[in-house]
């Protein structure tokens, strides 16, 4: 019995059957072994010795490959062939070299294929060879690297940056790209100009665009034209006069197809395309490389996935070619095409991703595929044949317009225009365009590219021309674009930083840290992740520089071709790193903001355009603001002269200008005549119903998000005072549902008796308007679909055993919570960051998440857990009035939270709460 070691339970089901009963193939589910989240883990003191940690399980998993492998003559270590899978195989290697489970005289092979078939698969078989020992060198490297970066510089940040999250060596330099164009945009200084078009036509009344380019034999540039003066005088200077054919310049040029996908390349263009994020992209293309059911047979339709090769290998170039010819003709089929790797640290062992079989057409396999797996595979299978295809022939024309103004000069107009003579591959497929992106970076604007593309008329020199129109345009340069999931993968890539295997988990770390935001298919950089950045750019610049990271994955590629020893470049690179950690050490955080408030001067203090201070407090008139960190709220900004001055505001302005502006704004009065205002407190801007009388806060409600504060209307505003609301008596159970705001969104809640059903709708709107009908419909299928209420809730299912607290002892969990999954340490609980896969999690960052939820106020240890028991309990001091109304925190009206507890607190702890935001606030200053 030979036993196959695969990665996943997919490949291993379709493997089995292609190899038969002398075969036993087991799945390991990925990596076995992991380096524990905790310090120690990698020890630079003892030669960089790493302890590795075999999950709960992988236990059980190479328990049963142990037992499997004991009766074994052979072991087949058949994992992905990239730099995981050789670590994985070597991992279980190790495993079962401690378990003792290899027998002497157990002949061990290490095979690789680049497709699930069987004759990729029988083919690798026949040549086996050993673990590729630098190449698991390199995986060492790079594990130890990125630990000892994570776990040294992200106490560090803890420490310094209350609030913050973690740092990476290829996240931080990643995300520091995002925050570098955000920054470029904000500089960007507008210019005006203007262009001159001409729409003339023919003798025969054939249309001709034109555009002016020289006057008087001087080339324009793009900002020659400035104002509309100049470009009115021009167009009056054109109309009515005889434009005449100077020259036409005919080139016959060619377009050649695109190379094969590499994983970048393919995650580009399925965003492009198809709209996919650079996780959802490979995903799917790991189903469709794993196998899908075709007929009853399970088939691998693609290659692996993880690659930055281009190359194919001739005999599926030569089945690429025969589909060519059958399907569009021998004119579509000239020579075999090669293809070479652009990619700085390209690793070209591994095919391009392409079909497996190219003649398996996308419209024969669609019935089988779900739908997303159906077009990412008909974008591979076009971009596979396209790639060896005939290029495509295009003439290009352009024709040279003159015509004497009456104002004498002499104007140049050109009109440009293009024939596909050819199609060639274009007639398969097209690579899609990211918005302006290549344009801008060709320096040209959008216009010129579609003059290329247009066709012209028969034109021969001297020609007569008649204009029917003359336009005066006026445009404005643009900022550079935010980066796209595609173009952002596509600018790592050209730096060299990460690899292909990497880009779409690097992705979503950012998006899960809250670090960056996905709005309209864009990454915007968050103020967390800004100030994250300016830190390590301001104290660890060295380490976010994109020519160290990319040079230290050049020593990375080294080690892996055993050009370099690897522990070698971890020794260089900790000597470094260490003194650049000790250098800030006993930097105060008064130090390190101050800092960031020069780097994120123009961010945050936005200059206001009249030559005054923009950093002078806007209430006083003389603290100078700066940046306040608490370790519950994060970053804002705050008055020197506090607590004489509580002025506060959120870090950075809104669209329209000073969110302070709108503070005070009467909306309008109530039935009573209470007034209705806006008001801008340290978390943003809210409403507030009349003002504060002795003890009793004023009612308010903070503006949700998807609301414009500056277009807010007392109509509105009175809604959002008015919840939660009561929508009605639920017609056949009795009791009252409530449509209100919650932690998690908006919700309507059922309450019968001691029993509540809460059921998420979709927007604020549905909270201001759903009525009862369509209450009791959602409340229906909530139970039916087996929901339970707050008050019927089992024992929350454990999803992951992190092991004990590297600190403070006891286990560390992650658990399956009504509202998600979630992390708990001694009845501390912290919930799971949205988007984050729980069963990824590791104990830095449960940690982590423990840490700030406890910075924030919430779990047992937030309430003061004693030391040793109290002798007696002391009368509760009398509540401290709160100090000013700048200093309260706006109130989340609205959650079924806060409702519970107006209904059920006496006035007498409502006062006493009151002076709480004030003290909070002068500790977060602290």
């Amino acid at each position: 019995m030979n036993v196959v070691i695969v990665e996943s339970a997919a490949k291993a089901k379709t493997i089995n059957k292609y190899l038969g009963s002398g075969y036993k193939v087991i799945a390991s589910y990925g990596h076995v072994r992991d380096l524990p989240a905790k310090d120690g883990s990698v020890q630079p003191d003892h030669d960089f010795e790493m302890s590795w940690e075999v999950d709960t399980k992988s236990q059980k998993i190479m328990r049963d490959i142990a037992e499997a492998v004991k009766k074994a003559d052979k072991l087949i270590l058949a994992t992905d062939p990239d730099r995981e899978g050789e670590a994985i195989s070597w991992h279980i290697l190790q495993v079962l070299n401690q378990k003792k489970a290899l027998k002497k005289d157990i002949e061990i092979e290490r095979v690789a294929f680049n497709a699930i078939t069987k004759q990729s698969i029988l083919a690798a078989l026949k040549e086996p060879r050993q673990i590729d020992e630098p190449l698991v060198d390199a995986y060492l490297a790079r594990r130890a690297l990125d630990y000892l970066v994570g776990f040294t510089l992200s106490p560090v940040l803890w420490r310094k940056l209350p609030g913050s999250r973690s740092a990476g060596r290829v996240q931080s330099v990643a995300l520091r790209l995002v925050c570098d164009r955000e920054a470029e945009i904000e500089a960007f200084k507008t210019d005006e100009y203007w262009t001159i078009e001409a729409l003339l036509s023919t003798a025969k009344g054939e249309d001709v665009k034109s555009r002016l380019v020289a006057i008087d034999g001087t080339t324009l540039k793009k900002l020659d034209i400035k104002d509309e003066a100049s470009a009115t005088a021009i167009r009056e200077a054109l109309i009515g006069r005889d434009f005449r054919v100077g020259s036409i310049e005919k080139k016959a040029t060619k377009r050649n197809p695109y190379p094969p996908f590499t994983t970048s390349t393919l995650q580009m263009d399925a965003s492009r395309k198809l709209g996919f994020s650079a996780k959802q992209t490979m995903q799917i293309a790991q189903r469709l490389y794993e196998g899908v059911d075709i007929g009853g047979e399970t088939v691998g339709l693609i290659t692996y996935m993880r690659t930055d090769g281009v190359q194919i290998i001739p005999e599926a170039v030569s089945h690429i070619r025969d589909v060519i010819s059958a399907e569009f003709g021998k004119n579509y089929t000239p020579f075999a095409r090669e293809y070479k790797t652009k990619a700085k640290n390209a690793q070209e062992a591994h095919e391009a991703i392409r079909p497996t079989d190219p003649r398996r057409k996308p419209d024969q396999v669609r019935r089988y595929l779900e739908k997303d797996q159906a077009a990412l595979y008909d974008l591979i299978w076009k971009r596979t044949i396209a790639s060896q295809m005939a290029a495509a022939d295009i003439e290009q024309t352009a024709a040279e317009i003159e015509a004497k103004g009456s104002d004498g000069k002499t104007y140049g107009l050109r009109a440009n225009g293009s024939v596909l003579m050819f199609d060639g591959f274009l007639k398969v497929y097209e690579e899609g365009r990211d918005d302006r992106v290549r344009t801008i970076e060709k320096g040209k604007d959008d216009a010129d590219e579609d003059d290329e593309n247009r066709r012209l008329p028969p034109l021969a020199v001297g020609d007569r021309l008649k204009d029917k129109e003359v336009n005066a345009d006026q445009h404005f340069t643009q900022p550079p674009p935010r980066f796209s999931e595609a173009t952002l993968v596509k600018r790592m890539e050209e730096l060299g930083i990460g690899r292909p295997s990497t880009y779409a988990s690097t992705m979503a770390v950012l998006v899960d840290r809250d670090y960056v935001r996905i709005e309209k298919k864009r990454l915007v950089p968050e103020d967390k992740g800004r100030l994250v950045i300016a830190f390590l750019e301001s104290f660890f610049k060295k380490y976010v520089e994109y020519d160290f990271t990319a040079d230290l994955e050049e020593k990375l590629d080294l080690i892996s071709n055993d050009e370099l020893a690897y522990k070698d470049v971890l020794r260089d690179f900790w000597r470094d790193f260490m003194a650049a950690v000790g250098e800030i050490k006993d930097l105060r955080v008064g130090d390190v903001l101050e800092a960031l408030n020069e780097m994120l001067g123009p961010h945050v203090f936005p200059d206001k355009g009249d030559g005054s201070d923009p950093r002078l407090c806007p209430k006083c008139g003389s603290g100078r603001l700066s940046l306040k960190i608490s370790g519950k709220y994060g970053a804002f900004i705050g008055c020197g002269n506090y607590p004489e001055c509580n002025y506060t505001r959120q870090l950075t302005q809104s669209a329209d200008g000073d969110a302070n502006a709108l503070d005070g704004k009467i909306l309008g009065y109530n039935d009573d005549g209470v007034a209705v205002t806006l008001r801008t407190g340290r978390f943003g801007p809210y409403i507030q119903l009349g003002e504060a009388a002795g003890d009793e806060k004023p009612k308010r409600s903070s503006i949700p998000k998807g609301i414009d504060a500056a277009t807010l209307d007392f109509e509105k505003a009175m809604q959002l005072l008015s919840l939660p609301r009561e929508v009605g008596q639920h017609p056949t159970e009795g009791g009252v549902i409530t449509a209100g705001l919650g932690r998690f969104g908006p919700f309507i809640v059922h309450e019968n008796g001691d029993v509540k059903t809460y059921v998420n709708v979709e927007s604020v709107e549905d909270v201001l308007t759903i009525g009862l009908n369509r209450a009791v419909t959602l409340i229906a299928e909530k139970r039916a679909g087996g929901g339970k209420s707050r008050f019927q809730r089992s024992a929350p299912k454990v999803l992951k055993d992190l092991g004990a607290h590297p600190s403070e002892g006891g286990p560390v969990q992650v658990l399956e919570g009504r509202y998600g999954p979630y992390v708990t340490h001694n009845k501390v609980n912290a919930t799971v960051p949205r988007g984050k896969d729980p069963a990824s999690l590791m104990m830095d960052e449960a940690v982590a998440l423990i840490a700030e939820r406890i910075a924030n106020g919430g779990g047992k240890k937030s309430k003061g857990r004693a030391a040793k028991p109290k002798a007696a309990a002391k009368a509760p001091k009398a509540a401290k009035p709160a100090k000013a109304a700048a200093a309260e925190k706006p109130a989340k009206a609205g959650t079924a939270a806060a409702a519970e507890r107006k209904a059920s607190k006496p006035a007498a702890k409502k006062s006493a709460k009151a002076a709480t935001p004030a003290k909070k606030l002068a500790r977060a200053k602290a």
